[in-house]
């Protein structure tokens, strides 16, 4: 008996057994429950090993599909984001458009108040000078018929003299300025003919003289001259021999 252990551990140090399993083999019971332990335990590794990679492709599909959903919605997300920049965008040139309209309107407004304030006060400036121009026009009348004889008659005139420049200089200062049509072709848009005589000196339509003085104010007329106007000179010899050819008959 002694002799059959011995070999069995000199056969275990050559398969370089362990310790354990040495010890295993001298007794019966042992030796068999270590066996069903190791093989289940190598079962489970298999089992383990052959179930890994399935959970492994399973988790990877699931991460993959969570993935493309994520994806498809932060592409629907980034649409709604682009809509939504469109559509402020085009809000925003409709406002652009509607300010640059009421600008306009505005300017437009402004610029026709502005004329329409203008040409009223130039209205009431017309009126007003309009007004004067009888004075004046008096003032002159009688300048053209004082004849200053004796010392007092002079210094009367100078006195009167001295108002009428007075007012002439503030006319001047408002714009006004007296038109000199003498010489000058009959024009309907600044003159107003009273008069009409015949001659042979002047063409047709010459103003021959400036009966009341017209005026301008800036460049508009303020008041038409009238004015006598050359008419062409008629022609007496033919009336004379018809006259005298029924007496020499």
């Amino acid at each position: 008996m002694i002799d059959e252990n011995k070999q069995v551990n000199n056969t275990s140090q050559q398969l370089g057994e362990p310790i354990e399993v040495k010890q295993a083999m001298n007794s019966d019971s042992p030796t068999q429950i270590n066996s069903n332990e190791s093989g289940s335990e190598v079962t489970e590794q298999v089992a383990d090993q052959t179930n890994a990679p399935v959970g492994t492709a399973t988790l990877n599909q699931e991460n993959g599909v969570a993935a493309s959903e994520n994806q498809g919605a932060q592409t629907a997300a980034l649409t709604e984001l682009a809509q939504q920049i469109e559509s402020l965008k085009a809000q925003v040139e409709e406002r652009n458009t509607q300010y640059l309209r009421i600008a306009a309107d505005f300017e437009n407004y402004r610029k026709r108040n502005q004329k329409e304030k203008e040409d009223l006060e130039a209205q009431v400036k017309r009126n007003t000078i309009t007004e004067l121009l009888p004075v004046v026009d008096n003032f002159e009348r009688a300048r053209s018929h004082l004849k200053p004889q004796t010392d007092g008659e002079m210094t009367i005139h100078k006195s009167y003299q001295g108002v009428y420049k007075q007012l002439v200089d503030c006319l001047k200062r408002l714009g006004v300025s007296p038109m000199r049509p003498e010489g000058q072709e009959f024009d309907p848009n600044l003159h107003e003919a009273v008069m009409r005589e015949p001659t042979d000196e002047h063409p047709e339509g010459t103003v021959l003289e400036e009966l009341v003085r017209g005026y301008y104010l800036g460049e508009r007329v303020l008041r038409h001259a009238m004015v006598k106007v050359a008419a062409p000179k008629e022609d007496t010899l033919p009336a004379q021999e018809n006259q005298s050819s029924p007496a020499n008959s």
